[in-house]
Protein backbone atom coordinates (compact mmCIF):
# COMPACT_ATOMS: atom_id res chain seq x y z
CA UNK A 1 0.00 0.00 0.00
CA UNK A 2 1.18 3.46 -1.00
CA UNK A 3 0.81 6.85 0.93
CA UNK A 4 1.13 9.80 -0.04
CA UNK A 5 0.04 13.17 2.23
CA UNK A 6 -0.37 16.76 0.45
CA UNK A 7 -1.13 19.70 2.44
CA UNK A 8 -2.42 22.64 0.58
CA UNK A 9 -1.19 26.49 2.54
CA UNK A 10 1.05 24.75 4.61
CA UNK A 11 3.25 22.18 5.49
CA UNK A 12 2.08 18.99 7.56
CA UNK A 13 3.63 18.58 10.73
CA UNK A 14 5.65 15.72 11.33
CA UNK A 15 3.31 14.58 14.25
CA UNK A 16 0.24 14.51 11.59
CA UNK A 17 2.06 12.98 9.27
CA UNK A 18 2.60 9.84 12.01
CA UNK A 19 -0.55 10.02 12.77
CA UNK A 20 -2.08 9.49 9.41
CA UNK A 21 0.29 6.55 9.08
CA UNK A 22 -0.68 4.79 12.00
CA UNK A 23 -4.62 5.42 11.27
CA UNK A 24 -4.24 3.86 7.76
CA UNK A 25 -1.95 1.49 8.43
CA UNK A 26 -4.32 -0.16 11.30
CA UNK A 27 -7.75 0.64 8.77
CA UNK A 28 -5.86 -1.40 6.39
CA UNK A 29 -5.15 -4.34 8.00
CA UNK A 30 -9.02 -4.92 8.56
CA UNK A 31 -9.88 -3.99 4.89
CA UNK A 32 -7.17 -5.39 2.63
CA UNK A 33 -7.00 -4.79 -1.10
CA UNK A 34 -6.46 -1.57 -0.45
CA UNK A 35 -3.71 -0.41 -3.19
CA UNK A 36 -3.15 3.55 -2.67
CA UNK A 37 -4.21 6.09 -0.32
CA UNK A 38 -3.98 9.88 -1.21
CA UNK A 39 -4.36 12.47 2.28
CA UNK A 40 -4.96 16.39 0.73
CA UNK A 41 -4.96 18.48 3.93
CA UNK A 42 -6.23 22.34 3.74
CA UNK A 43 -7.56 24.63 5.50
CA UNK A 44 -10.84 27.03 4.98
CA UNK A 45 -10.71 30.00 7.68
CA UNK A 46 -10.80 28.30 11.11
CA UNK A 47 -12.01 24.94 9.77
CA UNK A 48 -9.21 22.14 8.98
CA UNK A 49 -10.20 20.20 5.95
CA UNK A 50 -8.89 15.92 5.32
CA UNK A 51 -9.83 14.37 1.99
CA UNK A 52 -8.85 10.50 1.11
CA UNK A 53 -9.08 9.13 -1.88
CA UNK A 54 -8.47 5.05 -1.65
CA UNK A 55 -7.80 3.26 -4.53
CA UNK A 56 -9.09 -0.23 -4.30
CA UNK A 57 -8.75 -3.04 -7.26
CA UNK A 58 -12.07 -2.48 -8.70
CA UNK A 59 -13.10 1.10 -7.28
CA UNK A 60 -11.97 4.71 -5.73
CA UNK A 61 -13.39 5.86 -2.81
CA UNK A 62 -13.68 9.32 -1.79
CA UNK A 63 -14.33 10.98 1.46
CA UNK A 64 -13.82 14.69 2.63
CA UNK A 65 -14.58 15.72 6.52
CA UNK A 66 -14.08 18.96 7.90
CA UNK A 67 -13.79 19.78 11.30
CA UNK A 68 -12.03 22.67 13.87
CA UNK A 69 -9.37 20.10 14.61
CA UNK A 70 -7.52 18.51 12.18
CA UNK A 71 -7.10 14.78 13.80
CA UNK A 72 -10.80 15.07 14.22
CA UNK A 73 -11.16 15.79 10.26
CA UNK A 74 -8.80 12.43 9.56
CA UNK A 75 -10.94 10.38 11.84
CA UNK A 76 -14.32 11.34 10.48
CA UNK A 77 -12.64 11.14 6.93
CA UNK A 78 -11.37 7.30 7.66
CA UNK A 79 -14.60 6.36 9.60
CA UNK A 80 -16.79 7.46 6.33
CA UNK A 81 -13.99 5.84 3.93
CA UNK A 82 -14.88 2.36 5.87
CA UNK A 83 -18.14 2.63 6.20
CA UNK A 84 -18.14 3.33 2.02
CA UNK A 85 -15.06 -0.24 1.64
CA UNK A 86 -17.59 -1.85 3.89
CA UNK A 87 -21.01 -1.28 1.65
CA UNK A 88 -18.61 -1.82 -1.41
CA UNK A 89 -17.84 -5.85 0.04
CA UNK A 90 -21.42 -5.87 0.92
CA UNK A 91 -22.77 -5.76 -2.56
CA UNK A 92 -19.63 -7.76 -4.05
CA UNK A 93 -20.66 -10.42 -1.86
CA UNK A 94 -24.53 -9.95 -2.90
CA UNK A 95 -23.61 -10.21 -6.22
CA UNK A 96 -21.55 -13.52 -5.47
CA UNK A 97 -24.23 -15.07 -3.75
CA UNK A 98 -27.08 -14.30 -6.43
CA UNK A 99 -25.19 -15.24 -9.09
CA UNK A 100 -24.05 -18.93 -7.76
CA UNK A 101 -28.25 -19.23 -7.12
CA UNK A 102 -29.22 -18.30 -10.89
CA UNK A 103 -25.62 -20.94 -12.08
CA UNK A 104 -27.92 -23.34 -9.10
CA UNK A 105 -31.48 -22.73 -10.91
CA UNK A 106 -29.83 -23.27 -14.46
CA UNK A 107 -28.39 -26.59 -13.75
Amino acid sequence: MNLSITARGYKVPERVKRYINEKVTRKNRVYEGVLDVEVVLSYEKQIQVAELKVKMYNKVIIATAKSEDIFKSIDLALDNVARQIKRQKEKQRDFKIRSIREKAMIA
